[in-house]
């Protein structure tokens, strides 16, 4: 790893050491989120974008692992099997446990019928789950309590999010050296051409199950670390709806490196974190914001780093900041009309507006951001066309200004 990425990973790591001491609860609970989330996105890009192997039903080594872990807390009369700060080995053992048996049957086939197989172990789970209440709860769930150790009691946000922050930069640094080891390597190789891995003597089934049983291992820990922090678990963590978050998330990010997953999961997090209080379209945004990506920033949002890196020998920094202020403006301004348009319909779509309408009289005005609307005016509608065409022509301007200094300085 070069120097100049090891001191931004300590300046990001020393910030976040600091976090807590600044916010507040309810954001260092967003922050417990996004490192949980990071770790699970993390350990799918194993799999998917290293190995090749798009699961669908990942959520179900993250749950194991949170089940295992609310089990084990409330092991020996609740006083845990294991010291709190080690609990979360469980969860990765429960994830291994599962990996190893779902891995062999899922890696017998490659490709989509290899997502296929994963999604349906995951939904045969997720069927499960209810009729075994002994061990999921049923409805209700399980719960538990963290016990104090080593002097902590662990009933602070804070303690818990430094015992999450130590786990996920210990789980990410393990998997980072995991894909500089031989068989990471070979990871490249299942995923490129493993008809050329198995001409050449190797066992590819036996790879393949190795690389899945070790993104299910810290897909586990991620799930205990979520046990930790909530203190209960529901079957509904088997659930598809993880499953398809973890995968929007490391795209978003760009599977295609190994801190992109990471970001975008941290990044989508705390974005639904900020917004599901706000809206209920928020998942619509979600989407969009995912489809955008994929049309335009295939690579995902870690692109935009390899891009400035790319570029700084050839460009000042200032000359980059100023292109990419750009684009962010012309995305803000593009964004404000689309909203404005996807909260207005929201509203006047509801049940609760269309009560309201008499026949033959005009649309009542609507209240949003602070002003009054009425449906019928022209003006109405034409703000969050402009905005968003104004969005528009600002990042088509920025794009030829770039490629013009590109070619210039060709």
């Amino acid at each position: 790893m070069k120097l100049s990425r090891l001191f931004i990973i300590a300046v990001l790591f020393a910030m976040l050491l600091a976090l807590p001491l600044y916010l507040p609860t309810s954001l260092v609970n967003a922050a417990i989120q996004m490192l949980i989330a990071a770790l699970f996105a993390s350990a799918f890009n194993v799999l998917a974008g290293q190995g090749g192997m798009l699961s669908f039903g990942h959520s179900a080594y993250f749950a194991i692992g949170t089940f295992a872990t609310i089990h084990g807390m409330n092991a020996l009369d609740e006083t845990g099997l294991l010291p709190t700060p080690f609990m979360p080995l469980l969860g990765a053992l429960a994830g291994c446990g599962l990996g190893i048996v779902a891995g062999w049957f899922s890696t017998q086939r490659s490709g989509v019928y290899f997502s296929m197989i994963t999604l349906a172990l995951a939904e045969l789970l997720h069927t499960l789950a209810p009729h075994l209440k002994d061990i999921f709860g049923g409805e209700g769930g399980v719960s538990a309590m963290r016990m104090p150790a080593w002097g902590f009691n662990f009933g602070t946000s804070i303690e818990v999010y430094y015992l999450t922050l130590a786990w996920v930069a210990l789980g990410i640094a393990l998997l980072y050296c995991f894909t500089r080891t031989p068989l990471g390597r070979l990871c490249l190789g299942l995923r490129e051409n493993s008809h050329r891995l198995k001409f050449m003597g190797y066992n590819v089934h036996k790879l393949r199950t190795m690389v899945f049983t070790i993104s299910a291992t810290f897909s586990g820990l991620a799930g205990a670390l979520l046990a930790m922090n909530n203190e209960a678990a529901n079957y509904v963590l088997f659930d598809m709806t993880l499953s398809t978050q973890v995968v929007l998330n490391s795209y978003i990010g760009g599977i295609g490196a190994f801190f992109g997953p990471a970001l975008g999961a941290a990044v989508m997090t705390f974005f639904g974190y900020a917004v599901s209080d706000m809206t209920r379209t928020w998942l619509l945004y979600q989407g969009v914001i995912f489809v955008l990506v994929m049309m335009f920033m295939p690579a995902g949002l870690f692109s935009i780093g390899k891009w400035w890196s790319g570029n700084r020998r050839r460009f000042s920094a200032a000359r980059l900041t100023g292109v990419l202020s750009g684009w962010v403006i012309g995305c803000i301004v593009a964004a404000a009309g689309f909203v404005f348009l996807c909260e207005f319909l929201a509203l006047i779509l509801a049940l609760d507006y269309q009560s309201q309408l008499a026949e033959g009289a005009a649309w009542p005005a609507v209240a949003l951001f602070d002003r009054q609307w009425l449906p019928g005016a022209f003006t109405t509608w034409l703000l969050p066309l402009a905005l968003m065409v104004a969005g528009v022509v600002i990042i088509l301007y920025v794009n030829r200004k770039w490629q013009s200094l590109c070619e210039g300085n060709a």
